[in-house]
């Protein structure tokens, strides 16, 4: 879909946008997290990074319901590559080598609870993933994931659009580290949005939120008609995570 109004920060013209599949392992403390977490940094990242699908993410879940559950956020320029890359792994001797631990667990002793996936497509207006300074610097860091869940498709379009028409550049101008958007293909309480952004500290975050709550062109942005009629987002989830030792985000 395309947009009228302001471009986002990475606005370009026939630039091709990225899919992500956002993976949830739910899981239980102690042994089974590790052996999870060896998998993810010895197994599964360096295979999809061979696939030409970098930076990988994975984040503990510090704040929101159902911990320990580990997220891992893959990016990737071609759908059809991203949603058939679990029956390329296997072909993969070199994953299924350092996956076999993993791979082999028994039953009795699962490594996980349960994966759940969603898929989305980057925004038109920031169609690529942005690794925010402080993963290059390796400094501390932390990431909001927040999902806007609209009550109707025509909701949806329109929460959509306002990031296209001056969401982003509010964000720009509080000084957010804006990592990724994007828009919802398959997954659960479909229509809705998923975006992340990165925080020095949990002060920080705050700081800024104030900084763009009070902006006046946010003021100006959500009060406008096309956008106030009726309540266009109807339910709001707001994670905080916080990367491991291997994340590459």
């Amino acid at each position: 879909m395309a947009f009228a109004g302001k471009s986002g920060a990475q606005q370009s013209v026939g630039k091709p946008r990225e899919y992500y599949e956002l993976r949830k392992y739910f899981m239980q403390s102690g042994l089974q997290t590790k052996l999870t977490e060896s998998y993810l940094s010895d197994a599964l990242i360096p295979a999809l990074n061979r696939m030409g699908m970098s930076p990988v993410g994975v984040f503990n879940l510090s704040i929101g319901p159902e911990t320990p559950t580990l997220y891992v956020l893959i990016p990737s320029t071609s759908v059809e590559a991203l949603v058939t890359a679990d029956l390329h792994l296997v072909q993969d001797k070199r994953f299924m080598q350092a996956a076999e631990p993993f791979w082999n667990a028994s039953a009795k002793e699962p490594p996980y609870i349960r994966i759940e996936s969603s898929l989305m497509i980057a925004f038109e207006g920031w169609p690529r993933l942005t690794l925010p300074p402080a993963t290059a610097q390796h400094a501390k860091r932390v990431f909001q994931l927040r999902t806007y869940e609209s009550p109707t498709n025509q909701d949806h379009v329109r929460k959509v659009e306002m990031f296209h028409n001056g969401e982003f550049e509010i964000f720009q101008k509080a000084g957010f580290a804006q990592v990724f958007y994007g828009d919802s293909l398959i997954g659960p309480r479909l229509p809705n949005l998923t975006y992340m952004l990165s925080f020095g500290d949990i002060g920080e975050m705050d700081a800024k939120w104030d900084a763009f709550r009070n902006d006046p062109d946010w003021k100006k942005l959500s009060a406008s008609p096309r956008y106030a009629f009726e309540p266009i987002v109807s339910n709001v989830t707001n994670l905080i995570l916080t990367p491991t030792d291997f994340s590459q985000i």
